[in-house]
């Protein structure tokens, strides 16, 4: 009897999987080993929230099957990272498209696209908003200084800037950050084009109303937001994802358990 209240409170700790990059890194004698690479930030992140971090390396079987991984977590997290594939949504490379992967984009998209259709929590960090992006039939503007002027998104190298984003009122981004303006760590060169099927803009940079939030309304929990509140100890964005999926993990708990039978 002793150890039922343990197994009440596991039952409502959330497992939230971060898609990984496979990067080749020089590690002690060994140069140009690959390692499977998601930013510790992230983790720590998910776990100051009360969730437990899974690492998501790219998976052929998983691409065929994406149940095979989305049945054991109860959250998706898509990760800052590379440029997406341009390929992926019909469009030639820009010069400035640098670093694609189309193995990570095929696994990601993959794991995305059932996880919307299953209603799983997800957030998408920069690159993981546009892969949300893509995964709905949207597209990209592959190169944002040709656009806007200037290069304000993205600072130097190695560093995030900082500018101001307005975020709609009412709106699911509103409601995780707690606020509708705040100000924000960027670094990217990409961003959304044509919006993908069902998606909303819900967020907006407060200097050129590029989007920097976008969500899907008719799911309980999908967002995407282009800056990066791994960066943030006081963002309350991902822990807003741990929430969901801690709601996720106890209903389906609760479904699952023995109905008890009518006197």
């Amino acid at each position: 009897m002793g150890a039922l209240p343990r197994v009440r409170e596991a039952v409502s700790v959330p497992v939230v999987g971060i898609c990984a990059a496979v990067e080749r890194v020089s590690w002690g004698v060994w140069d140009g080993y690959e390692v499977t690479l998601a930013p510790r930030n992230y983790v720590r992140a998910l776990q100051r929230a009360g969730a437990i971090a899974l690492v998501l390396p790219p998976d052929e079987a998983a691409v065929d099957d994406p149940d095979l991984l989305l049945d054991r977590i109860d959250g998706l997290l898509l990760a800052g990272g590379a440029d997406i594939d341009p390929a992926g949504y019909g469009a030639e490379a820009h010069p400035e498209t640098k670093g694609t992967w189309p193995e990570r984009d095929r696994f990601e998209l993959a794991l995305t696209r059932r996880a919307l259709e299953r209603d799983m929590p997800v957030l998408g960090i920069c690159r993981g908003m546009q892969l949300i992006n893509v995964a709905l039939g949207g597209t990209l503007d592959q190169h944002l200084p040709e656009s806007i002027g200037d290069g304000r998104h993205r600072s130097i190298a190695g560093s995030f800037g900082t500018h101001q984003v307005r975020l709609a009122e009412g709106s699911l981004a509103c409601g995780a950050a707690g606020t509708d303006g705040l100000l924000v760590m960027s670094h990217h060169h990409q961003g959304i084009d044509r919006l993908g099927e069902g998606l909303e803009v819900t967020g907006w940079s407060v200097d050129d109303d590029i989007a920097e939030a976008i969500e899907l309304p008719d799911r309980a929990f999908a967002l995407g937001v282009v800056w990066h509140p791994e960066e943030d100890e006081a963002s309350e964005i991902i822990p807003a994802l741990v929430e969901a999926a801690r709601g996720a993990l106890l209903s389906d708990s609760e479904s699952d358990a023995p109905q008890e039978r009518a006197a």
